[in-house]
């Protein structure tokens, strides 16, 4: 007889899913192998998440009311004068269908969290002890990972920012070519900083010398990330957002981030119509929940009395990388963590590669430098799960800005609606709305988008514009699926006991 999986895996490169894979068979839950698969991703996506990053993790443990992890970036300053703050530098970056501007450099920096997350999930829900999950991802760091053709794709639309330091260039362009498919990319000190993280926790990234060294690197180049600032900084347990579709319970990111609630208004909206929604009612959805993003919204975030109000008058509601996990516990975890497009400010000594958010136009819609120090920044990230009856029977989330909900929305449809494993979920072609543009991949047919007077921009193949969606499924069988996307070189396994 066969025994039964222990559970599913999706993570955002084979080597991150097999880590937490590993963890799972050694013992672990779903937090565990989440965790490995997080801490090995700095190796093998390394501009899309890093230790100066920041994300969100949502827990459902069985028995508990589920909770989310709040680790993402603050807004820094904190005794800081701003007059000396640098100029942030603005990249541009294409997707092959459309052009992104990014801005980078020291002033784009915010508060980092990941060291304080990975600890404090590990410290409230794993079982595995942290100096026992680093070690894959530090051997991977230190050996070197061959670069697969999405993350070498990811490099090479990221040159402009990966060669605007010697820092950053010596890792990802060295000899002046930036790394191609096959290159190697090490990160000896990345390997150093995790096995410090293991052994010493969060503390040297926040008050020892890791921090200090941080600060006083980007003291001298225009940043505003201060010693008070990284001291000050707390990981925030919160309660999700539920929204009810189609007999199920979604659970996902609560505000201060910006994607759960906007995800939760759109299926709100979808639920009210019975049947499949039509390409046609999806996009209209999609213009309705972004035309929500208002600064009276984005200035409201922050407000507890704001959200219950948008909340109840509109709905029933009870370079990024994402992983999913379920395990046959009934364990299920959802964790997003984000670099943004990275800074490529890579600080000497620290294996610390830190965020650009500050520099982010999609988290600073009404202009750059406006919250105050110690606001958390107003992410579209938004780690979700599904449950029915209780239990979990979806979990996943995805990367890619404003693309992170539109990604999460049609990968939910598919599953639910449409009745697909989550592998074919996440790989069946998407649409995005933004700024009255419906952007589509091949397989879509928009020609009753067209005749409706719909903006059109269609791309040639899958693109990472359009996210990457990482879900974990289990169906009323008790059978795991997963899916890893394929626009960002994911993978999932099943993962057996053997």
């Amino acid at each position: 007889m066969t025994a039964e999986p222990l559970g599913v895996i999706a993570a955002g490169h084979p080597l991150s899913a097999q880590a937490g894979a590993d963890a799972m068979r050694g013992g672990g839950n779903a937090v565990d192998c989440a965790l490995a698969a997080m801490l090995t991703s700095y190796a093998c996506e390394p501009l899309l998440t890093s230790l100066g990053a920041g994300g969100y993790m949502l827990v459902v443990k069985p028995g508990e009311d589920p909770v989310v992890l709040d680790f993402f970036v603050e807004a820094p300053g904190r005794g800081a004068d701003v007059s000396a703050r640098a100029e942030l530098v603005p990249i541009n970056v294409s997707f092959g269908g459309a052009i992104q501007v990014f801005n980078i450099g020291p002033a784009s920096v915010g508060t980092y969290g990941m060291a304080a997350g990975v600890c404090e999930a590990s410290f409230r829900f794993g079982r595995i002890p942290l100096s026992d999950l680093v070690r894959p991802a530090a051997r991977l760091a230190r050996d070197g990972v061959e670069l697969n053709a999405p993350q070498a794709y990811v490099i090479e639309i990221l040159a402009g920012i990966v060669t605007s330091t010697p820092e950053c260039a010596a890792l990802f362009a060295p000899d002046g070519r930036v790394a191609r498919a096959g290159d190697v990319v090490r990160q000896p000190e990345l390997a150093d900083a995790l096995e410090r993280l293991g052994s010493e926790g969060a503390a040297p990234f926040f008050t020892g010398d890791i921090a200090a060294a941080i600060v006083d690197w980007l003291a001298e180049r225009g940043g505003i990330v201060t010693a008070e600032d990284l001291a000050s900084y707390r990981v925030v347990s919160r309660t999700p957002i539920r929204a009810a579709y189609r007999g199920r319970e979604v659970v996902t990111n609560p505000p201060p981030s910006a994607g759960g609630i906007l995800i939760a208004h759109a299926l709100a909206l979808l639920d009210d119509n019975p049947g499949t929604p039509g390409l046609a009612q999806v996009v209209d959805t999609m213009e309705r929940t972004q035309s929500e993003r208002t600064p009276e919204f984005l200035d409201g975030l922050d407000d507890p009395e704001f959200v219950r109000r948008f909340l109840a008058r509109r709905s029933p509601l009870g370079s990024t990388t994402h992983v999913a996990v379920l395990d046959r516990e009934g364990w299920a975890c959802s964790v997003t963590c984000s670099n943004g497009s990275c800074s490529g400010v890579v600080v000497p000594g620290t294996g610390v590669h830190l965020n650009n958010m500050l520099g982010e136009q999609d988290l600073n819609p009404l202009g750059f430098h406006r919250f105050p120090p110690g606001r958390r920044m107003p992410s579209m990230m938004s780690p979700t799960v599904v449950l029915r009856d209780g239990a979990p029977e979806l979990a996943l989330g995805s990367a890619g800005s404003n693309r992170i909900r539109s990604a999460i929305l049609q990968t939910i449809i598919r599953v639910i609606d449409d009745g697909l494993e989550a592998g074919d979920a996440v790989r069946a072609p998407r649409v995005h709305f933004e700024d009255g543009v419906v952007y589509a991949e091949p397989g879509i047919d928009t020609a009753a988008l067209e005749r409706a007077g719909r903006s059109i921009t269609a791309f040639t193949e899958l693109n990472l514009f359009f996210g990457g969606a990482q879900a974990a499924a289990r169906d009323g069988q008790g059978r795991f699926s997963g899916g890893g996307d394929p626009r960002r070189g994911g993978a999932a396994l099943v993962v057996s006991a053997g």
